[in-house]
Order: structure tokens, then C-alpha cells, then sequence
């Protein structure tokens, strides 16, 4: 689908940042609690104020409308929001049941009511939410937080169907180091605001 680039990407405590993630690949970012992880996923997202650019297939976030932009780009948080009473309604694009059963749901779920699910299930359907979507990026912030071992890896299985079937660029943030071995072949620490690449493997 496409490549994201940041040039100097600054936004708070964090940056400048230069990065660059190609169509189907996926590179996590680690860091201590507080280094500003989720602020630089949110500065691309174009949810917080930022200096610089961040690019998708050279189309700058400055050219694009913000609807447009977040459509192409998805953040997916680790506490999601809902708005409405019945998880169906936060889905305008449908839902794939074959998506949910990877996730270990059942298919019914996208008839339940918001409040009867619990956090782990709230953080899948929000993340399948947005895949629905077919967002171009992935900016994933802590996307198994809430997840026991087995629903972790059906969203890395999932997660890295959709990047080669989709040729879809991800950016994870995760503490996990274990993690990153499993899904990334490159990674970056956030450290002092400016992202220091790990050692290859």
C-alpha cells in the first residue's frame, strides 16, 4: 500500500524525527515509560500539534484533509474509545467474521453490547475496527497490552497477514523485547526525544 516517512518530525519533548518504514514492513519502537512513544504515534496520526512532516507515499499529512490522513493512517491505542451502546455501530465498514475468529471471538460479538466486553475484547474489536478500514500505516501503540499469550498471538498472526496481504507499513510500539523478535526486523529506542536504532539481530 504504501511507505511512511517522517522528516523532522518534532512534536513536545520528542524529535526531531527522521524515519523511514517501507510498504509491508514493520519496525517496533521501545522505551522507558514517559520517553514520549505515544506522543510521536499521535504527532503522525496528526492528533497533536507537530512541527515537520510525515508522509505516505509522498503525500505530506499537511496536504491531505485530517478525516483523509487518519483513514490512510491508523492509530490503534491500547485503551480504546466507544461511543456508542452496541459494538456494531462502530463499524461502518462491515466486519470480516473470519477476522473475529482469528482474534479468538465469536462471531456474534459484533452484536454485543459495549459494556459486557471485557478489556482484552474491547482491544481486539478496536483493532479490528480499524483494519476494517484498510488503512495503509499501522501506528500501533501497545496493540497486545491487554492480551494472555494466546489472543497475543493471534493479533501478531493476524497483524502480519494484513502487512504482507495488504503491503502495509507498521509502526509498533511495545515493551516486549520478545515481541519485537517475533514481528519486526528492525527496531528503534526512543531515547531523549530521538530514536537510536538497535543492533541488527
Amino acid at each position: 500500500m504504501g511507505t511512511l516517512r517522517l522528516n523532522r518530525l518534532s512534536t513536545r519533548h520528542v524529535g526531531p524525527i527522521e524515519c523511514r518504514v517501507e510498504a509491508a514492513e514493520c519496525v517496533c519502537i521501545h522505551g522507558a515509560s514517559g520517553s514520549g512513544k505515544t506522543l510521536l504515534l499521535r504527532a503522525i496520526a496528526d492528533l497533536d500539534p507537530h512541527q515537520g512532516e510525515a508522509s505516505l507515499d509522498g503525500a505530506g499529512c499537511s496536504t491531505l484533509p485530517p478525516p483523509e490522513w487518519r483513514r490512510s493512517v491508523a492509530l490503534v491505542v491500547a485503551e480504546s474509545q466507544w461511543w456508542s451502546e452496541h459494538v456494531r455501530e462502530h463499524f461502518a465498514h462491515g466486519v470480516n467474521p473470519a477476522w473475529l475468529e482469528r482474534l479468538g471471538l465469536p462471531v456474534d460479538a459484533i452484536d454485543w453490547q459495549v459494556a459486557r466486553c471485557s478489556t482484552g475484547e474491547k482491544q481486539r474489536l478496536a483493532l479490528l475496527r480499524s483494519l476494517m478500514q484498510g488503512p495503509a500505516v499501522l501506528l500501533l501503540d501497545e496493540p497486545t497490552g491487554n492480551l494472555d499469550q494466546d489472543s497475543t498471538r493471534r493479533v501478531e498472526a493476524l497483524l502480519d497477514d494484513y502487512r504482507q496481504q495488504q503491503s502495509a507499513a507498521l509502526l509498533w510500539v511495545t515493551h516486549d523485547p520478545e515481541q519485537i523478535r517475533r514481528v519486526a526486523r528492525r527496531s528503534f529506542a526512543l531515547r531523549n526525544g530521538l530514536l537510536e536504532e538497535d543492533l541488527p539481530r
